[in-house]
C-alpha cells in the first residue's frame, strides 16, 4: 500500500508567514490545504509555489469566522487527501486601537479570526488528528506575558492573541490521551509581510525578518514528538537556535539595520523596541 503523505492544513496561507510555512513543507513533498480568502491571483501564485517546491496543494476560499465554511473545509481537506497531520492556525484580523477608538465590529472580527477559528478548527480536526502518525496543532501565538504594556494600547487585538494562547495551554492537556501535541510559536522580530507595511513605519520594515523564520521554526517544531514538547511557547529565533543555527543574517531584510522587536516579549539587547509611535498614524 502506497504509504500516506503529510497534510498540512495551514489558516492565511495565501501570503505572509502562512506561505511561507506551506512552501516549507512542500518542499518534503506534503500536502499543503490553503485556508484562505485573499484574492484568486495571489491564492493561486500559493499554488504554484506549493507545486514548485514539490508538495501537492488544495486552495480552499474561506471565511474563518464562519463555522459551516470551516467544517466544509476540513471535509475537503480529508477528502482530497485521506487525513489530516498538521492543523497551523495562523489567521488574526489586525487591529491597534486602544479601547476608546475599536469599534464593536473590529472586536467581533478579531475575536472571530483568531481564538474563535483555532478553537473551533481545532476541534472539527481533532477526530482526524488523532489518527495521525505525529500530529501537531501550531497556534501563531505569543507566550502569556501580561504585562501592562501589551494590554494598555490594543486590547482587543491583544485578548485575540492571548485567547489563541490559552488555546494552546487547555488543549494541549485536554488532547494529551490522544498524543496530539499543541504548542504556539512566535517572533522574536517583526516579520516582513502586507500587514506590517499597511500598519508599521517602513524604518519597522527594514527592522524585520523574512517569513522563511517562522517557516523553518514551525517545520522544526513539528518533527518533535508530543512527548517532547506539547502546552509549550516557542519563539522561532530560540528553537532554531536549539537545532545548531548561530547565523541569521539570511533571514533579515536589512542586516545592516537593527532588528525591531515583536510584541508580547520581553525586550532582547541590541533590538530596537515596538513602540506605539514606530505604528502609521491613523
Amino acid at each position: 500500500m502506497k504509504k500516506r503523505k503529510k497534510t498540512i492544513l495551514i489558516t492565511g496561507a495565501g501570503q505572509g508567514i502562512g506561505q511561507a510555512i506551506a512552501y516549507r513543507f512542500a518542499s518534503d513533498g506534503s500536502n499543503i490545504v490553503i485556508a484562505s480568502k485573499d484574492s484568486q491571483s495571489q491564492v493561486q501564485e500559493t499554488v504554484d509555489g506549493i507545486f514548485s517546491a514539490g508538495g501537492e496543494a488544495l486552495a480552499c476560499p474561506i471565511d474563518v469566522c464562519n463555522f459551516d465554511e470551516l467544517k466544509n473545509l476540513v471535509i475537503q481537506a480529508v477528502t482530497c487527501f485521506g487525513g489530516i497531520d498538521i492543523l497551523i492556525n495562523n489567521t488574526s484580523a489586525p487591529c491597534f486601537n486602544d479601547t476608546f477608538h475599536t469599534s464593536p465590529e473590529q472586536f467581533d472580527l478579531i475575536m472571530s479570526t483568531s481564538v474563535r477559528a483555532a478553537f473551533f478548527l481545532s476541534q472539527l480536526c481533532f477526530p482526524h488528528l488523532k489518527e495521525a502518525k505525529n500530529p501537531h496543532i501550531i497556534n501563531i501565538a505569543p507566550p502569556l506575558n501580561l504585562e501592562v504594556q501589551w494590554l494598555r494600547d490594543h486590547l482587543s487585538f491583544s485578548l485575540g492573541k492571548y485567547g489563541m494562547s490559552l488555546c494552546t495551554r487547555g488543549m494541549a492537556a485536554e488532547f494529551q490521551h490522544a498524543g496530539i501535541a499543541v504548542n504556539s510559536l512566535w517572533p522574536q522580530t517583526n516579520i516582513a509581510t502586507q500587514r506590517l507595511k499597511d500598519h508599521l513605519l517602513p524604518k519597522v520594515y527594514t527592522g524585520s525578518r523574512f517569513p522563511s523564520i517562522m517557516a523553518d521554526a514551525a517545520y522544526e517544531l513539528a518533527h518533535r514528538t508530543f512527548r517532547e514538547s506539547t502546552g509549550q511557547f516557542f519563539i522561532d529565533e530560540a528553537l532554531l537556535r536549539e537545532t545548531g543555527i548561530t547565523d541569521f543574517s539570511h533571514y533579515a531584510i536589512d542586516p545592516t539595520q537593527p532588528l525591531v522587536q515583536t510584541l508580547f516579549l520581553p525586550l532582547q539587547e541590541g533590538m530596537v523596541p515596538i513602540s506605539r509611535d514606530l505604528f502609521r498614524p491613523k
